[in-house]
């Protein structure tokens, strides 16, 4: 082998292992943050299919706020990596405290909203037992809702520096944290009182607390975070700053919003059918959120990679991380998208407390876990693509996808469908399939458009 063509072999080789280097961690952290929820689920399920059904869809509303509180929190890393990078420590510092503030502003209204939810859902077609079970858990979740999105902007501050082990061990206790009290608070043990759906609630707000005052902790006593002081003068506005992360932000979170929010209609669209099918949505949906964490975490290494080689006016070295990212993207999603078609049954089985019991329910979820399959790919494809676009700081276009891609064609066709076909749950799950498949395709084909362009 000539010595250029060797160049170009150690380049991918060298991208290969720096972007799977920054992947792995951020996959591990991802994982441990939807652990908590799917801890959630799987102890509603010993429950009943009713509790199933109400707390399955109760975590699927608190999603959507809590994740357009992290969305806009993800704006931190690459104003605080432009600050480090120029050694401005009070730059720092402010976008650090204006992040707060900006997470506190659009997590504070929906946090309130979610305690008196019962009626809207109701509107919405669900049944009175199940909007009132849903509510029971929202407001014993809601205050737990900013300090989510505040997790989020202390791990991206910690994240900038390259730092991942203490995050990922405060992420593993928080795991193992809700385990423990949703034991006891669910179920009567340990003393405490059988609260079950409200307990589970009660559960999340504690974890999602004390994972922000663990890394709080973490953030102002800690080398070599202490010396920037990010919590002095938390009082103090800096609107400039906050103006600028808002900007950033807003978007990602808005595009989050719409992604999470097309599932979270669409388990509004299957609590119309009943319990049992919504409570199979439930369990189905909760296993393809588990799997997404970790093209996700992909993505957002992709982001950092992307905006490296921008920086530096290296279109090949940017289209290299895309083509990386799209093949690790389809290599990681073959083996869910396998394990759904090959052992569905025993993926299901662990979220019912009777399977012998609950036939019904088994062979609905097991169906649609068949549909999920064939969504593997474009779900991790899509996220991908997404992270790939904010590297190139493209963040508006994107969000249009995400509304052109999700709701109108995606959540389109699935109310389309069990509207006017009678297709049932499986029809709401081939709508998601549609609306995932087109985002990617259109969010992969405007990166690669853009990917060799020094002016994008």
């Amino acid at each position: 082998m000539t010595a250029i063509a060797a160049r170009p072999a150690a380049a991918w080789r060298g991208e290969l292992r720096a972007l799977t280097a920054l992947a792995l961690p951020l996959a591990l952290a991802q994982l441990a943050q939807i652990a908590i929820n799917t801890t959630d689920v799987l102890m509603m399920g010993w429950l009943g299919t009713e509790a199933l059904a109400a707390g399955g869809l109760a975590v699927n509303i608190w999603i959507l706020p809590a994740l357009f509180g992290i969305g806009v929190a993800s704006a931190l890393p690459p104003l605080v990596a432009e600050a480090l990078g120029g050694r401005r420590p009070r730059r720092v510092r402010r976008v650090v405290r204006q992040g707060l503030w900006v997470v506190a502003v659009v997590t504070t209204p929906p946090a309130l909203a979610l305690a008196f939810s019962a009626p809207l859902l109701e509107a919405l077609g669900q049944t009175p037992a199940v909007a009132a079970d849903a509510q029971a858990y929202l407001r014993a979740a809601a205050l737990g809702l900013p300090f989510a999105a505040f997790t989020m902007a202390l791990r991206g501050f910690v994240t900038s520096f390259g730092h991942t082990r203490a995050v990922l061990a405060v992420m593993g206790a928080a795991v193992l944290l809700n385990a423990i009290s949703n034991y006891g608070l669910m179920f009567g043990n340990f003393g405490l009182p059988r609260l079950e759906l409200v307990g589970a609630g009660i559960s999340s707000t504690v974890v999602n607390i004390a994972t922000f005052a663990a890394l709080a902790v973490l953030a102002s006593r800690a080398a070599p975070y202490r010396r920037y002081r990010v919590f002095a003068r938390l009082w103090r506005p800096d609107w400039a700053v906050f103006a600028a992360v808002a900007r950033l932000g807003l978007p990602i979170g808005l595009t989050l919003l719409l992604e999470v929010g097309m599932f979270s209609a669409a388990a509004l669209l299957v609590g119309t059918l009943g319990p049992v099918p919504l409570a199979a949505h439930n369990v189905a949906l909760q296993l393809c959120a588990i799997i997404f964490m970790v093209p996700l975490g992909l993505s957002q290494a992709a982001t950092i990679r992307v905006a490296l080689a921008a920086g530096r006016r290296d279109d090949a070295g940017v289209r290299r991380v895309g083509r990386l990212a799209v093949g690790l993207a389809v290599a990681v999603m073959t083996v869910p998208a396998t394990a759904f078609l090959a052992v569905p049954g025993g993926l299901v089985r662990p979220f019912l407390d009777d399977p012998g019991a609950q036939t019904r329910l088994l062979e609905t979820a097991v169906g649609l876990l068949g549909i999920a399959a064939l969504f593997q790919i474009a779900d991790g494809l899509q996220v991908v693509g997404g992270g790939l676009l904010r590297g190139l700081k493209d963040t508006t276009v994107p969000m249009l996808y995400a509304g052109l891609g999700y709701w109108i064609c995606g959540l389109g066709t699935a109310a389309t469908v069990v509207a006017v076909a009678d297709g049932g749950a499986r029809g709401v799950w081939v709508g998601l399939l549609i609306g995932l498949t087109v985002t990617a395709a259109l969010a992969l084909t405007r990166f690669f458009r853009r990917a060799g362009r020094t002016d994008r």
